[in-house]
């Protein structure tokens, strides 16, 4: 990644026409192509962008450009567009190039498999007498997240999600109508588990009979614990 803090102006011409006057910021230049125009505040949002493919070609001021101050102009174009990026740079006060290298994405706290795992550690929130019989119970139409048993010993059905609606009780239902034809796992109750569970999916679930489970993520890390709060 390049990056290049420099006096400039900006101008956008394609679809709309859009002009920065001149000002200091932050240029970004990506590796993926892409050029982006950064001022010190609009938090994450960029002033104005080139995304990829584009191309970036330096070049030289002529003399009415070079009178008024132009040391240096990018000329960024879209290679699938019309779209022209011209950034004019009367100074530069600060350039860097650094090299990131493979980015492994984003990975989200609290996600359904992080969930499954504390669930399945920490059975004994379902109820009292509940045991873990295995997580990603196979069936015909896919893994069920978790396959326990009840005190009494009935086999119970757990759907986890982060946020439940409506899809996911309709998940689990497919599930339960499947494994409640195998005589080996019948009958089949369901929980429909969820760091949020919303109105609707609330009620549809406790019409078709499933229960549902709020889980605390915190508390189920230990970060956090539920008896000891005023609120």
């Amino acid at each position: 990644m390049r990056l290049v803090i420099a006096r400039c102006s900006v101008d956008y011409a394609g679809r709309l026409s859009a002009h920065l006057p001149l000002a200091t910021r932050l240029l970004l230049v990506k590796a993926d192509g892409s050029v982006l125009v950064h001022s010190d505040s609009l938090s994450y949002k960029p002033l104005n962008w080139m995304s990829p493919p584009c191309t970036l070609a330096l070049m030289e001021p002529d003399v009415d450009q070079t009178d008024a101050g132009v040391i240096q102009i990018w000329r960024v174009a879209q290679a699938k567009t019309a779209d022209l990026l011209v950034i004019s740079i009367h100074e530069i006060l600060h350039e860097s190039a650094h090299e990131l290298g493979h980015d492994p994405g984003l990975q989200k706290d609290g996600a359904e498999h992080h969930l499954q795992k504390l669930l399945a550690e920490q059975i004994e929130l379902l109820g009292d007498g509940f045991t873990l019989v295995r997580r990603e119970f196979m069936t015909a139409i896919g893994p069920v997240d978790i396959l326990a048993r009840d005190a009494s010993g009935g086999s119970v059905a757990i759907e986890i999600k982060r946020r439940g609606d409506i899809d996911g009780v309709e998940q689990l239902t497919r599930y339960l109508e499947l494994m409640n034809r195998d005589p080996h796992l019948a009958p089949v109750t369901g929980i429909f588990a969820a760091q949020e569970i919303k109105p609707q999916a609330r009620t549809l679930a406790q019409d078709r009979g499933i229960r549902c489970l709020l889980l605390d993520y915190d508390a189920m890390r230990g970060l956090d614990d539920s008896d000891h709060r005023l609120f």
